[in-house]
Parts: C-alpha cells; sequence; structure tokens
C-alpha cells in the first residue's frame, strides 16, 4: 500500500506497511544539504512545486529571497520542494543549458532561456510570455517521459504576475490546487492607476492570476485590501503571512559615537514608488540643520539617471553617493556606518530591506504607508512619517540624528521584534496550512473584467 501525496511521518499507509519511501525521500533531501529536519509525530509533509521568476543565483528583489528562505524553512520542517526558475537573461541555451540540482535541500530546475531576442526591459509581455513557455516545458519534465524518477506536486505556488501562465497550466495538468503569493501589484506601484497598454497588460495577468487561484497569500493587511479591492469580490481565502527574515544574516551592531557628519543610508531598487527622490529632495533641509550629512544610495532601477538629476538639481549631487548593486558583506559594512536607513516609499508591500537594516541595527525613517506601516511601529521601532511629505521626511530624519540614544533603543526594539514574530520557521508552518487547506475548485472560463484606469482611486 503506497503512501500518495500528502505524507505522514508516523502511521501512515506505507509506514505500516513497512514502506519508508515517502519519509526517506524527505530524509535525503535533507541529507543533501546538511541540514536538520524536525519530524513531528502526525505532521503532514508534501511535495510543493514553487513557480518564481526569480531565484538565487538570479536574484532581482525582495521576491528571489523570500522564495529562497521559504523554500528551504519548508525543507527544514520535512516538506519536499521543487523549485522551478531560470536561468540568468541574456544567456545561450548552449552555454547554459536547464539546470537540475539540490541547493540546500531544494531541488532547483532553472529552465533555459529560448533562443529569442526579446528584451526585458523594451519587450516586457513577450520577454514574460516566452520565459513562461520555457518554464511549463521545464516543468512537464518532472513526471513525463524520461523523468528518471517521476514526481507529482500535491501543490502548486505561483509567486507574482510573472509565473502565471506557467503556474496556472502547471496546477491544471498535474490538477492539484494553485496558491498564489501576490507580493505587489501594478496599480499600487504606480499609485493606483492602470494606463497605458504595459500597465492594462500586467493588471489584467495579474488579475487571471488572482481569480484562477485556490488560495492567495499575502505579506500585509494592506495588500490583502488592495487585492480584495481591485479584483474581487468572490476571489479565494487570503491569509496574510508577513515576511520572514533571517536575523543571524544580519548582525546587530549598537552604533558607535558620530567623529564626522552624519551618514544616511537607503538601501533597494530605484524606482519612482520607492520615493528615493524624496530623499534626495528633504536632504538640503538636513544639511541645514547637520551639515555635512551625506546619503549613501545602494541599488539598481529604472530611475538612477533622473534620480541623478534630482540630486543635481538640489544641489546635493557631491553629498550623493550612488554605489549600485552591493555584495552582502559590502551592504552589512555600510549599515553598521550609517546613522539612519532612510526608505521613504510611496508604495510598498512589505519593506523586507528595512527589517534587515532594523536587524544589524541601523535606526529606521520610513514612510507609513502600506506593509511598511505594520513592520515599522512609528515612535517604538523607528520613525514613520507620511509619504510624499518632504519636510515631514526631513523633520523625521533630523529627530533621529538630534537623539542618537533613543534612534539606538527604537533600534534595538525593532530587533527584537524581528527575533520573535518574523522567523522564518513560523513563515513555513503558516504557508504549510494554507497548502493543506486549498482545494482544487472546479474550473470555468472567466470573463473579461473591465480594466479601470484609476484602479485605485484612494490613492
Amino acid at each position: 500500500m503506497a503512501c500518495s501525496g500528502l505524507w505522514t511521518h508516523e502511521g501512515c499507509p506505507s509506514e505500516r506497511a513497512g514502506d519508508r519511501r515517502a519519509c526517506a525521500a524527505v530524509q535525503r533531501h535533507a541529507a543533501a544539504a546538511d541540514i536538520l529536519c524536525t519530524f513531528v509525530e502526525g505532521a503532514t509533509f508534501m511535495k510543493i512545486l514553487m513557480v518564481s521568476w526569480e531565484y538565487p543565483p538570479v536574484v532581482i528583489g525582495g521576491l528571489g529571497r523570500h522564495v529562497h528562505h521559504l523554500a528551504t524553512a519548508l525543507v527544514a520542517a520535512g516538506h519536499e520542494v521543487v523549485v522551478l526558475s531560470r536561468r540568468p537573461s541574456g544567456t545561450d541555451p548552449s552555454t547554459h543549458p536547464p539546470s537540475d540540482l539540490i541547493s540546500e535541500g531544494v531541488r532547483v530546475i532553472a529552465a533555459a532561456q529560448d533562443p529569442h531576442e526579446f528584451s526585458f526591459g523594451s519587450d516586457m509581455m513577450a520577454w514574460t510570455l516566452a520565459m513562461g513557455h520555457a518554464m511549463v516545458r521545464a516543468g512537464l519534465t518532472l513526471s513525463g517521459p524520461g523523468a528518471e524518477q517521476p514526481w507529482q506536486p500535491d501543490i502548486v505556488h505561483a509567486h507574482d504576475w510573472l509565473v502565471a501562465h506557467p503556474a496556472i497550466a502547471l496546477a491544471d495538468y498535474y490538477d492539484v490546487p494553485m496558491v498564489s503569493t501576490i507580493h505587489a501589484t501594478e496599480a499600487g506601484r504606480h499609485s493606483g492607476w492602470v494606463s497605458g497598454d504595459l500597465s492594462r497588460q500586467v493588471h489584467a495577468v495579474e488579475s487571471w492570476l488572482v481569480r484562477e487561484s485556490d488560495s492567495l497569500i499575502t505579506c500585509s493587511g494592506s495588500m490583502s485590501d488592495e487585492i480584495t479591492e481591485l479584483f474581487g469580490p468572490g476571489l479565494a481565502e487570503t491569509a496574510v503571512i508577513r515576511n520572514g527574515i533571517d536575523a543571524a544574516r544580519w548582525p546587530f551592531a549598537v552604533r558607535k559615537p558620530r567623529t564626522g557628519p552624519p551618514e544616511l543610508l537607503y538601501v533597494g531598487r530605484l524606482e519612482y514608488e520607492k520615493g528615493v527622490h524624496n530623499a534626495i529632495a528633504a536632504l538640503p533641509r538636513i544639511r541645514r540643520a547637520h551639515p555635512g550629512t551625506t546619503l549613501t544610495i545602494a541599488g539598481e532601477g529604472t530611475q538612477q539617471d533622473w534620480l541623478v538629476e534630482q540630486a543635481r538639481k538640489h544641489r546635493v549631487l557631491k553629498a550623493t553617493k550612488f554605489l549600485g548593486h552591493l555584495e552582502h558583506a559590502e551592504l552589512l559594512t555600510l549599515l553598521h556606518r550609517a546613522d539612519a536607513a532612510v526608505f521613504p516609499s510611496h508604495y510598498e508591500p512589505f519593506g523586507l530591506v528595512a527589517l534587515e537594516a532594523a536587524a544589524a541595527g541601523t535606526p529606521l525613517v520610513t514612510s507609513n504607508i502600506g506593509g511598511l506601516g505594520e513592520a515599522v511601529i512609528g515612535g517604538v521601532t523607528g520613525v514613520s512619517c507620511p509619504p510624499r511629505d518632504v519636510a515631514a521626511l526631513a523633520a523625521a530624519v533630523c529627530g533621529v540624528l538630534d537623539d542618537p540614544a533613543a534612534a539606538q533603543q527604537r533600534a534595538r526594539a525593532a530587533r527584537e521584534r524581528l527575533n520573535s514574530d518574523f522567523d522564518w520557521q513560523t513563515v513555513a508552518e503558516q504557508t504549510a496550512q494554507v497548502y493543506l487547506a486549498a482545494k482544487r475548485g472546479e474550473r470555468q472560463p472567466l470573463p473579461r473584467l473591465p480594466i479601470v484606469e484609476h484602479a485605485l482611486p484612494d490613492r
């Protein structure tokens, strides 16, 4: 008698019949990564297929790190996880063919780039569709002809709209429930507006993914409200599961007494919705109160040239450093040195980078929008201000610089909260409960919903 799909370490049919293949498979994955799995009597273990357009070594932003930490935490809990991702953009399939490797106990299948001329920057939708086709073909090899050990998932977990096509196709092929984590929305990124052909296309795919999902996950209550407003009613149940953080990778350091001018730090993508231009605009006011203050900007994005022009416009170009992408050790050095980390986002579903800065002991100044407003408690674990308010941002930063002792106290409180509320083991446990509760619904052709240009009218 074979144990199907869902595994229980003790008392499952295959266990009683002397067939230990299910549990042995989990243990093999754990051994491959030299990690410790804690098997709980009566616990249910699952085969999970995650679909994500970024996974190490292909990491664009916070999504890739989120999927990586979640996958490894689920493996550590005893589940079997396959991540379906891709090879780096611009690579040739002859030199970067599909790969199928075990990394940290996670089986990672990276689809090769099709030999096409699509560019993510100038032809995003065509590029995304081509990537989706490559992922579908790679996903079919799990149980198709030629598979050495046919593998069928119990659940498909999609991460954001870019993998809607492969995730929906594979969930249909394997006839299993699909869970989708919606990390952000097109309307949210554009201050509530859906205008222009590309934005309308992205919004339409988001709507399709959300309505095809058997369960939904968001990282904050504000994000849950947003997808309900945009795509509801009648959506699948939505679970709010906050992102986790590997605090051990961000060791806490007490700020040393300042011997020179204050240093501010922004870390993240250089996109309009991140509000970096507001930090640049606030810098002259901050420098009047604290002469010599500098702003270091670590990250890449489409708005870098425009941000350089903003620094020139506000006459703080020499006080602003653009460092581009930094490796972990370099970033940690900056975080330990900075007097404040500034995150003035206009739109932020969660704000993982802010929590990483907090873990390192860097005092926080953030906007009180969306997930940031939930993750950072104003006056307790950081200082918050309204988005787009340059004067309020400058005042908040000056408040931190004026009272380093109070800033350090908030930084300690932030670190303590991270240790209790944002650990990946808890995130994995909550996510597994969503998987177990998800039931594949009957599929019906979905009508095309009208696209409202000002989709979030209160923004």
